[in-house]
């Protein structure tokens, strides 16, 4: 009895096991690609929520520490230094005020717990077409608040920023809010801060919310 010879795959059926084997390469691919991007994304998405959370508990502190005082050299000064000042600006709105939370960068440095905070939304260098939010301190209180200090951006894709205080007099909340002379002699005692970022899809946004509570809010005059 005699064997035959082994059959080997003709050239068609290797052609179709090589398209086969393409076919599902490249689903699998897709497969990988479509879930590296899902990922991305979520990761994406949880990172600016993370921003957008660490701003508001920064601004929520900072703003829980704010003061006025009565106790300046009033030779060296016209008006009170100290101030707070809530601009509306529609999606962009400002705060800038004197805070008692400051904290040190460097071991014994030379600094009070006191300084002139600043919030306010601008163009975002690193995203172009997009805004930032941008945080400027000033750790000398002096009769120039608005200029000086260190500015560094907080937080990335911004749509807006908007912030309300209760005026606890008229029980109802309020857009602006300013100490200048003339104005306001209290601060207020809640403020309301509203963050809204875009997405990573570039579609979608959302919006997150807080509200501090100022501790001291009458000028302190000791």
């Amino acid at each position: 009895m005699t064997t035959g010879r082994p059959r080997g795959f003709t050239l068609v059926e290797v052609l179709i096991a090589m398209a086969i084997t393409a076919v599902i390469g490249a689903m699998a691919l897709g497969a990988f690609s479509r879930s590296a991007a899902a990922r991305q994304s979520v990761e994406e998405q949880d990172e600016r929520i993370s921003g957008a959370r660490s701003a508001l508990g920064r601004m929520s502190r900072e703003l829980s520490s704010a003061f006025l005082s009565e106790h300046f050299d009033r030779a060296r000064f016209r008006e009170r230094p100290t101030l707070f000042k809530g601009r509306d600006g529609g999606d962009r709105d400002s705060l800038l005020f004197a805070t008692m939370a400051h904290v040190r960068g460097v071991r014994d440095a030379k600094e009070s717990d006191q300084s002139v905070v600043e919030y306010s939304v601008d163009a975002d260098p690193e995203f172009p077409g997009e805004n930032g939010l941008f945080r400027r301190e000033k750790i000398r209180i002096d009769d120039e608040p608005d200029r000086g200090g260190a500015k560094s951006l907080l937080l990335h894709h911004v749509v807006a920023f908007d912030a309300e205080y209760w005026d606890w007099q008229k029980q109802e909340w309020t857009r602006d809010w300013s100490t200048a002379p003339g104005d306001k002699t209290l601060l207020p005692p809640r403020v309301k801060l509203k963050l809204t970022l875009r997405m990573p899809d570039g579609k979608t946004t959302r919006s997150f919310e807080t509200q501090a509570r100022i501790a001291i809010i009458r000028p302190m005059d000791f």
